[in-house]
């Protein structure tokens, strides 16, 4: 294997061959705790909804959810917001637009999982500072595509057409799924004992994108060139090309991981009766996105997670970490960093559960435990400590 670099197997390694000066998030231009403080803010100054309880429509709690719940008689409807973020910068610098409605989808439809909601629909929203044809054809294919592996309808969009507003390709959108009403996955009967179960991620995903163009851009590369580090990877491919002539590019740009199969399957055959767990025992679930492994905090409002045999990741992510360079802490407060969700599952069925995950999804396989010891999320690192999402 010929490295421009050379890469200890441990993220954050020493023996860097670029200029020592750490670099983080907020440092790229995202400062996660200041967009925190503005969420919250957002949320205090919204008003009551004007649908009361026991009426379509009328909101249901779901305190640190990764989506939005309202009643809709005998079932619940849930709807989840979200787009591709600035890893658009990258497809649009290289007019490469397969993966990023596949990107779109993934990140709404992998959040309406979190509550054990099956995505139905999906309608998406295209801003652009001039129209192309061609380029809303291909992402008009990719959507399909994601739609597709989503196992949901494409029920419409909008395209706007905004100079002066935008200067280039944005793209986002909204899922809709449901649940029978009182069948939520919350994570609230979590229990000190019960197993986490991870799911690989396909590389980055959607998110922490300032920080890896920073890295780019320090490490001095075209995107276009062949990647410096074996873009090897169990259980993943990087679509369009061959992994041992895959650009910087090809791997940053590889499409999110779309997790209604399997998780949709699980739960539907839990519920059924005929799976490996009963549905009770199917305690929590968990999109790692943005805030990485603090994602888990917001699922129980005591208990602790502990990541005892974290999933490896991609190399990319090494990469990224070596060049940087960012420190471990920042590295899985940023990064979903080779696991993209997580399932929390009753510790007598969570061989069971993995067994079955792991046929359809290779290297999935637990990771962890949850724990008395805190309101935090600890790691085999010990350098690894999140007490606040």
């Amino acid at each position: 294997m010929s490295l421009r670099y050379r890469l200890n197997d441990e993220v954050g390694a020493s023996g860097r061959n670029v200029e020592d000066t750490p670099i983080d998030y907020a440092k790229s231009g995202v400062d996660i705790e200041a967009e925190s403080r503005a969420i919250s803010s957002l949320i205090g100054a919204l008003s009551d909804s004007v649908r009361t309880s026991g009426t379509k429509g009328a909101p249901v709690p779901l305190p640190g959810g990764f989506g939005g719940i309202i009643e809709f008689g005998d079932s619940c409807l849930t709807l989840a917001t979200d787009g591709v973020g600035s890893k658009l910068q990258l497809a649009n610098a290289l007019d490469k637009y397969e993966g990023v409605g596949i990107d779109c989808v993934a990140m709404n439809v992998n959040d309406l999982l979190c509550v054990g909601a099956e995505p139905l629909a999906f309608v998406d929203y295209i801003a652009v500072p001039k129209t192309d044809p061609k380029t809303h054809a291909v992402i008009g294919k990719s959507l399909a595509e994601a739609c597709r592996r989503a196992r949901v309808t494409l029920a419409g969009g909008e395209t706007a057409t905004l100079p002066g507003i935008v200067t280039e390709l944005d793209l986002s959108g909204t899922a809709l799924g449901w649940f029978p009403a009182g069948n939520a996955i919350t994570g609230e009967n979590l229990e000190e004992g019960d197993v986490v179960i991870g799911l690989p991620s396909s590389g980055v995903h959607s998110n922490g994108y300032t920080l890896l163009r920073a890295v780019v851009e320090k490490s001095g590369l075209s995107l276009k060139e062949k990647a410096p580090f074996d873009t090897f990877h169990f259980g993943r491919e990087i679509e369009g090309v061959s992994q041992d002539s895959a650009t910087l590019g090809d791997v940053f740009l590889n499409p999110t991981r779309i997790y209604v199969d399997p998780i949709i399957d699980l739960i539907e055959v839990c519920r059924g009766g005929s799976g490996p767990c009963n549905i009770v025992d199917l305690k929590a679930i968990a999109h790692i996105t943005g805030g990485g492994l603090s994602n888990l905090l917001r699922l129980h409002e005591s208990l602790g997670w502990h990541i005892s045999d974290p999933l490896p990741p991609q190399p990319e992510f090494r990469w990224m970490a070596e060049i940087g360079p960012i420190d471990k802490l920042e590295m899985h407060r940023v990064f979903n960093m080779g696991m993209g969700m997580c399932i929390a599952v009753s510790s007598n069925v969570a061989e069971n559960v993995e067994k079955w995950l792991a046929e359809r999804l290779p290297g999935t396989r637990k990771v962890g435990f949850i724990n008395n010891d805190g309101h935090r999320v600890t790691h085999s690192d010990p350098e690894i400590v999140f007490e606040h999402y």
